[in-house]
């Protein structure tokens, strides 16, 4: 009896490994088809400059959106939201146009000396404004801020002081900018909203505290006296207008969908976003890196997937490929996927997000055959280690983990579409090259790229899908504590 269950076990083994082999040699069959040539002819058509740097809400984004579908419709995969491959939402764009501050009888224009820091708009009237000092809470103690204006010291980030006076009741804030240096900065993001505008998910609501950022030497201009003399409780009047137009758009996720064999309903998603930033000053910024790198890494793995599903090797659990829009102004599309999900997020194994993967950083000009991967064990330890063994096993990367490091200054995990899966407790893996001169530059352009590092990474995200997709278990999720976004 013991030699039967011996030879048994032994059975099994061998057949076990047999399934390994021959998994493996499927895997490298269907990774030969992501080939440099598509690679080329995908990202060459997505940076060029008839795409006008692909712009959310722009034309260049649109010609974008219909270029992936019809590469999903060629290939074969499903359109998933009623029949559509087009997963369409609203943006609310809006400008801060004319404003002005008057104050005894001078009238100080914005983005000249100062910057409408709000998108609220407000009709020309008079204002009340009480200084309070530095605005700490012992500052604001003893202050009456209903319906009046407090004026404050600006030191570092002052967006949190912000809501602290909303939430007295304050009708609006004037704050007075630590420095010259850093008011420059104020009236270059002023100039740059003013040109490019803002975009959100909700429409703005025309209430809500009114503010404005200006040089500190002009608190004599509204007190009588500089800012150093000012006391708790000094008031002064003066008028002020804002003009705020909001405008709505139309904008898309692209979805295409691999129906697994044996798990369906459990599903791996693939992301990438392909707007960019746009023309700036004339120039086309066409964002041949940031992401049409990634983006033509999603349709490439996408088109290996399906080869091997036709020839019969489909994998078990379904594939969504999903280029997001919105992404630089704000992970926009994936925020809106993750709150009107196509399928449950509970059925989502896992998120491979993929934002820049042409190119090389100054860290590593010496070792160029790299990634950063950032989360792939926050969530589950497990994903971790398969990650680890596909590149061990296939592609050799150095797997570069210094952005994944919870006290990284960067906060990178925080700042693409795998946050939106992340948050909601999908395990992710982000992969990146990292920032270089040409980042959100005109000059990332196609000719930069690194072919052969795009390949390799690319097949890096192709064997890790298709490890998660034919594996029998699902991804063991780690108990950890809750991370919330600063």
């Amino acid at each position: 009896m013991k030699t039967f269950f011996s030879t048994l076990a032994m059975s099994l083994l061998a057949v076990s490994l047999l399934s390994a082999q021959v998994m493996e040699k499927q895997a490298r069959k269907y990774a030969k088809t992501i080939t440099d040539d598509d690679l080329t002819r995908h990202i060459t058509l997505l940076a060029s400059d008839s795409l006008e740097g692909r712009e959310t809400g722009k034309k260049g984004q649109k010609m974008a959106a219909e270029y992936i579908k019809n590469h999903f419709e060629s290939l074969g995969l499903t359109a998933p939201v009623d029949g559509s491959y087009f997963q369409k939402f609203n943006l609310y764009q809006t400008y801060r146009g004319e404003s002005e501050i008057v104050v005894n009888d001078k009238t100080i224009k914005n983005l000249d000396q100062m910057v409408y820091w709000a998108n609220t708009p407000f009709e020309r009237n008079e204002i009340e404004i009480v200084f309070v000092n530095k605005a700490t809470e012992e500052d604001l103690e003893n202050v009456e801020a209903e319906g009046k204006f407090l004026a404050f010291q600006a030191e570092g980030q002052f967006t949190p002081t912000l809501k602290v006076i909303e939430e007295l009741g304050a009708k609006g804030a004037l704050v007075f900018a630590e420095d010259s240096s850093r008011m420059n900065m104020v009236l270059r993001y002023g100039r740059y909203y003013a040109t490019h505008g803002s975009l959100s998910r909700e429409e703005p609501s025309k209430k809500g505290l009114a503010s404005v950022v200006i040089y500190k030497e002009l608190a004599e201009e509204f007190f009588g006296k500089p800012l150093s003399e000012l006391k708790i409780g000094d008031n002064a009047s003066a008028e002020l207008f804002a003009e705020i137009n909001t405008e709505t758009i139309e904008t898309e996720n692209v979805l295409g969908y691999l129906e697994g064999t044996e798990k369906p309903d459990e599903l791996i998603v693939l992301t990438a976003h392909y707007d960019h930033v746009g023309v700036q000053d004339g120039k086309v910024y066409n964002g041949a890196d940031d992401d049409a790198s990634g983006t033509t890494a999603v349709l490439e793995i996408a088109e290996a997937f399906v080869k091997a599903k036709k020839a019969g090797h489909g994998p078990k659990r379904s594939i969504l490929f999903m280029p997001v829009t919105g992404e630089e102004k704000g992970l926009l599309g994936s925020a809106h996927y993750a709150e009107n999900p196509v399928f449950p997020l509970e059925n989502t194994v896992t998120n491979l997000n993929i934002d820049m993967i042409g190119r090389v950083d100054s860290a590593h000009m010496d070792d160029r055959e790299f990634v950063y991967l950032i989360g792939s064990n926050r969530i589950s330890t497990e994903l971790h280690e398969i990650s680890e063994a596909m590149n061990e096993n296939y592609t050799k990367l150095e797997l570069d983990y210094t952005y994944n490091a919870e006290d990284h200054p960067d906060r990178i995990y925080y700042r693409s579409d795998h946050w939106n899966f992340a948050k909601n407790g999908v395990p992710i893996i982000f992969y990146f090259n990292g920032t270089h001169p040409d980042y959100h530059q005109h000059t990332d352009t196609v000719e930069k790229i690194e072919f052969d590092l795009l390949k390799k990474r690319t097949d890096l995200v192709f064997y890790t899908a298709w490890e998660i997709a034919n594996r029998e278990n699902r991804l063991t999720i780690d108990e950890v504590e809750e991370e919330t976004e600063e």
